[in-house]
């Protein structure tokens, strides 16, 4: 291996790099052997026992380098279609990248037909939220565009969780089947935008319990995104 392939790959763990190069990486056995049953173009694969572990050590984004790493290209991305039915998810500023990796597992558990993010969601391709994925980013659709645009547009109910919105388990929930269904998680400090809650059809509350003496303030995105999205699945 190279300096200048060394340089190159540890490049990637800079988003401008990444954006340049269209490319990014994927670590450990799992990970790499997902990357490549994807259909997504794999450009090279890197493995501790061929190259060394020190030249491993200098290409690894992680604190123990893994036996394998790949270089993956990014695919081109599209523009959101509005689909016809099917349950989607709407991810309004998330900006830890082990939230956004964790929420892409829980939408691939669930089956969610897709995921639009607002610009200001951390990047998909950041080393933290590929490997907090454990191989979701290969399976769910996914792609940045105006959140508050895509909602004016969105031809069925957009559901968003507030602390003043609608108990959730006495709310009558459409799943998706005759229309599609768009389920917005906002930012862990902010919540959804006032731009982007001005386009909710239907406010949402996650109750705590006991309901009138809550012990903490709110919950963790990801886990609230899994707690609604475990209740839309259940209705069916």
């Amino acid at each position: 291996m190279t300096s200048s392939e060394i340089k190159r790959i540890r490049s990637l763990r800079e988003k401008k790099f990444r954006d340049a190069l269209g490319l990014f990486t994927v670590e450990g056995e799992k990970l790499v052997a997902e990357a490549l049953r994807s259909g997504w173009e794999v450009e090279s694969v890197w493995r501790r026992d061929e190259i060394g572990e020190n030249a491993m050590s200098r290409i690894s984004s992680l604190s123990s380098p893994s036996p394998v790493l790949a270089v993956v290209r990014k695919p081109a991305s599209r523009e959101p279609q509005m689909p016809s039915k099917g349950l989607f998810l709407a991810l309004d500023g998330i900006r830890d990248p082990g939230n956004l990796g964790t929420i892409l597992r829980i939408a691939d558990w669930y089956g969610i037909d897709g995921i639009f993010a607002s610009p200001g969601t951390v990047d998909l391709y950041n080393p933290k939220v590929v490997q907090a994925t454990m191989g979701a980013i290969f399976r769910v659709p996914f792609c940045y565009t105006d959140i508050s645009a895509l909602c004016r547009q969105w031809p069925g109910p957009v559901f968003g969780t507030f602390l003043d919105g609608e108990n959730i388990y006495g709310k009558d929930l459409e799943t998706g089947v005759d229309r599609p269904v768009l389920v917005i998680t906002g930012s862990e400090a902010d919540g959804i935008s006032p731009e982007v809650a001005a386009t909710v059809t239907d406010r949402l509350y996650l109750p705590p319990y006991p309901p009138d003496d809550p012990g903490s303030e709110s919950l963790n995105a990801a886990v609230a995104t899994a707690l609604t999205l475990a209740e839309f699945r259940r209705r069916i």
